[in-house]
């Protein structure tokens, strides 16, 4: 695990490497059979070769620009994106407000910040197959949101995600500006209608001057796209819509020979990469499969026919190159050589397209002709009288050309471009080099190509204050290719590869600080190290682009690449993160301590920890030698608190080195089907103190389900827990134990759970307690009747973690003993009461608690309770996997109590 010590991040969640690697625990076959192999550092088929250059050829033929606003990672409509791409060529944006860091992670226990890594990653990996490009804005994904107006409250208001909405928008500057929902409450999620309903006001907004003038100092100017329509008004999945509810209807599940599937199947394999969303199994079969959308305003004259419809998205609007010129209006004068520029630029385009269809190699010539002409052309506009807001409309669509001639030239002429780090291959993901400031290394650069192009240049494109120097130039004439060596020296002010983003407390923040304003709505910062190489084909000149990469060992035992990225010489972690302590410890506790080191050779320092007034750590300080990079040394500390009162303190790690202070630890966040990023955490342990009386002598089991962070909150106030696999569930004997839990979504992901439900039953029976928490698949759980009475599950929640929450029998037990539970227990709660309450259960049941969201009716599935037999059973709706890992004092204590119900 690596770390580091820039301290802007405060994000504080750390967890062991194997999880942040998120493996699959839905079962390594189905994740092998439903998620797609392509590497994510290599192109897509369909974006090589003669496919690649026919996709190309599509895009250059239109000038059309779509743009599709969303609220989550997996809300997007893949199927129409991919079919206005690569369908249809246009140039594609999808902009998602926010990362879905406060969702339920389908197949791991890490949340919050992390997961909306991970899931950057995976929106990022289904983006290749949409063929769209991405962006997102400021505002976090704060858990489920019933209402629009609630989700407004914790973003502040409209205008900081409008305005990065707007910022989009002025840079894109799309056509045709779709909500992906309608925004109503037919959209349910609150983020879902606040996603439309920031779209409709960013249509007109983007456009005015007036608005947001900070962007236009910054040189953004103002743009008013076309058309701006709306989704879900027929209800999702829906095949029929009555005609006044639509404008557009398209048909996504359309077959396209260059895919080999219907562009919904197409879009659906890159949806498959969203494991943490649960969709490792989801498909589309062929047949068609229709999107409907309703033009909610437009600035250009209707193009709908008699009965209101169009058919499709620019109908009424010149996407073709030529029309470019009819841009220009009342400054014609200003620019008298564009239509004839354009025609010039369009037959290049028309000449490759004839080409390609007889030999592809031969379209080269016409695309370098292309990209000369769109050149020459960039440069005369910027040297035109043009006023600033067309000069900028003109060039952002052309250097759009430019970058699609030079790509279409380079799949003709087979030209390629790998840059890599000379350095030994990682033994796994966490291993691979990184480059660290004031260091040097080697970079192999190799250019290749099938036809006879002549290479002129090879450089490489660094930061400031980056230093490159070409050490050795070899041609290979077996193929042609020609290898160039540089050695580079880091700046000693390079920034660290991670998030430009932060929250200082996760758990409660809804808006991310940015810390590096001019990367702000990218997915993740560039990489910092990219190379050119110029060339020259029957006399005209190409350019051909690459990112510089680093290998390693995959899980799979593959080789896989990723971007070279920029690490602390040092970095350190904390094991755990966090730790809740009792009022009543007696003990010392104990703190683990990862350093690792990112330096070639030796090197020594000084750990330290840092604790609050009046505690002490034994050693204070320990001296650390490393003799060379990936070396990790681990220490243990042991803290010994002053007197323990109820609240919350941190303890920090320090290690000095060289005169300066690393604080701070990252983690490689991928996966073999991903491409990787860093999550960036001080070395900090958040140490919870909490007034909890915990029995010693019950011995719990804990079957683990999607993942959660339960068992070793337990663990740390001193409860016996084991953690029992659902494989081994059949042959395990339960006798010993006098309570059993069920992990979140246990019955969603373990099948043998599912088999073996009847041996649980009957070990409650028998006398024991069972305590199973929540459930996703509804339908799935209610089939099952997996409960020993009859009760239904259903998808009722309470979203506002501060909601009243009355105690409907204060004197039973499990609201006195050990722990009295009074209503300050439900205070400081995180993110939501709870979710997945039941809605109906039978007279066995007997509700403990009742909460409700604002204007909604009380409550009381979230947490029943039944004796069956002699033993006893007890259903939770109640969010306990945020509460206790948060170390919140009222839950564990009431968590506790629940455990020891029936003994």
């Amino acid at each position: 695990m690596r770390t580091a010590c820039d301290n802007r991040s405060v994000s504080w969640r750390i967890r062991p490497l194997q999880q942040l690697l998120w493996i699959c625990t839905l079962s390594a076959l189905a994740c092998a059979q439903a998620v797609p192999k392509q590497s994510p550092a290599q192109p897509l088929p369909q974006d090589s070769g003669a496919l690649g250059l026919k996709q190309m050829l599509l895009r250059l033929q239109t000038t059309a620009r779509f743009m599709q606003t969303v609220a989550h990672p997996d809300d997007e409509d893949g199927g129409l994106l991919t079919l206005e791409s690569r369908g249809k060529g246009a140039s594609v944006l999808l902009l998602t407000l926010n990362r879905g860091e406060g969702g339920q992670n389908k197949i791991g226990s890490n949340l919050f910040d992390v997961l909306g890594v991970v899931r950057t990653l995976e929106l990022t990996a289904a983006d290749r197959y949409y063929g769209v490009e991405q962006r997102f804005t400021r505002v976090a994904d704060f858990g489920f949101s019933k209402t629009p107006q609630e989700t407004f409250q914790k973003w502040q208001g409209h205008d900081i995600a409008l305005s990065d909405m707007v910022r989009v928008i002025r840079t894109f500057r799309p056509d045709v500006l779709v909500a992906r929902f309608s925004g109503t409450d037919r959209d349910g999620h609150g983020h879902h209608q606040a996603s439309a309903i920031l779209t409709k006001e960013a249509f007109r907004a983007a456009a005015d001057p007036n608005r947001f003038t900070e962007q236009t100092r910054d040189g953004l100017q103002p743009w008013q796209a076309k058309k701006l329509y709306i989704g879900n008004v027929c209800g999702f999945g829906a095949t029929t819509c009555p005609d006044s509810d639509y404008t557009v209807k398209l048909n996504t599940g359309a077959p396209d020979a260059a895919l080999g599937m219907s562009y919904a199947q197409f879009a659906m394999q890159g949806l498959r990469h969203q494991l943490s969303q649960g969709a490792a199994a989801w498909n589309v079969e062929p047949g068609d499969r229709f999107a409907f959308y309703k033009l909610a305003d437009s600035t250009v004259p209707a193009a709908t026919d008699n009965g209101g419809h169009e058919k499709d998205f620019f109908d009424g609007i010149d996407t073709s190159l030529q029309g470019l010129a009819s841009r220009l209006g009342s400054e014609a004068s200003k620019a008298p050589f564009l239509p004839a520029r354009l025609v010039a630029i369009q037959k290049c385009v028309n000449e490759a397209a004839a080409a390609t269809d007889r030999d592809p190699a031969t379209a080269a010539d016409a695309l370098l002709e292309g990209l000369q002409a769109v050149r020459e052309l960039i440069a005369q506009l910027r040297n035109s009288t043009l006023s600033s807001a067309l000069k900028t409309d003109l060039i952002t669509e052309l250097q759009t050309k430019e970058s699609q001639f030079e790509s279409a030239a380079n799949l003709a002429a087979g030209v390629q471009l790998e840059v890599a780090a000379d350095v030994p291959t990682g033994k796994d993901a966490d291993d691979a080099f990184m480059a660290v400031r004031g260091q040097s290394f080697d970079v192999l650069a190799r250019f290749s190509t099938q036809a006879a192009a002549e290479l002129k240049e090879v450089a490489l494109d660094l930061p400031p204050a980056w230093q490159a120097k070409q050490m050795s130039e070899q041609k290979h004439a077996a193929d042609s290719s020609v290898a160039v060596r540089f050695q580079v020296t880091v700046a000693k002010t390079a920034e660290y590869t991670r998030p430009y983003w932060h929250r200082n407390d996760p758990e409660t923040d809804a808006i991310n600080t940015i810390d590096v304003p001019q990367d702000v709505t990218l997915p993740f910062p560039a990489p910092p190290v990219r190379a050119h190489a110029m060339y020259v084909l029957a006399g005209r000149q190409g350019v051909v682009r690459a990112v510089a990469i680093v290998r390693f060992k995959a899980s799979s035992g593959d080789t896989a690449e990723r971007a070279l990225a920029v690490a602390p010489a040092f970095s350190v972690m904390l094991e755990p993160g966090e730790q809740v302590i009792p009022v009543s410890n007696s003990t010392a506790s104990t703190v683990k301590v990862a350093v690792s080191s990112n330096l070639p050779g030796t090197a020594k320092g000084t750990l330290r920890i840092e604790v609050p007034a009046g505690w002490r750590a034994e050693p204070s300080s320990l001296p650390l030698e490393f003799q060379g990079r990936g070396e990790k040394r681990e220490s243990e500390f042991h803290l010994f608190p002053a007197s323990l009162q109820e609240g919350r303190a941190q303890v920090r790690a320090v290690f000095e080195s060289g005169g300066e202070a690393y604080r701070e630890g990252y983690s490689v966040v991928t996966r073999d089907d991903l491409d990787t990023f860093y999550y960036y955490q001080p070395a900090v342990q958040r140490v919870s103190v909490v007034n909890v009386k915990a029995p010693k002598t019950l011995k719990i089991g804990y079957i683990m389900g999607a993942g959660d962070d339960i068992p070793a909150v337990l663990k740390q106030i001193g409860m016996d827990v084991t953690l029992i696999p659902s494989e081994n569930l059949k042959n395990t004997d339960l006798s010993p134990y006098g309570t059993i839990a069920l992990g979140i979504r246990a019955y969603d992901t373990q099948k043998d759970l599912v088999t073996n439900n009847q041996k649980l039953l009957d070990w409650v029976s028998g006398g024991g307690t069972l305590l199973v928490q929540y459930n996703t698949g509804v339908a799935d759980f209610n089939k099952g009747k997996f409960t020993p009475y009859p009760a239904q599950l259903s998808r009722a929640r309470v979203t506002d973690e501060d909601s009243p929450v009355e105690i409907l029998a204060p004197q039973d037990s499990i609201f006195t003993s050990p722990n009295q539970i009074t209503q300050k227990d439900f205070d400081g709660w995180v993110q939501e009461r709870g979710l997945y309450f039941m809605d109906h259960w039978d007279d066995h049941f007997e509700p403990l608690l009742a909460c409700h969201d604002p204007g909604e009716a009380a409550q009381k599935g979230g947490l029943l309770r039944a004796q069956y037999g002699k033993g006893t059973y007890i259903y939770i709706g109640y969010a306990f996997f945020r509460q206790l890992p948060a170390g919140v004092p009222g839950a564990l204590r009431l968590f506790v109590n629940l455990l020891s119900a029936g003994h």
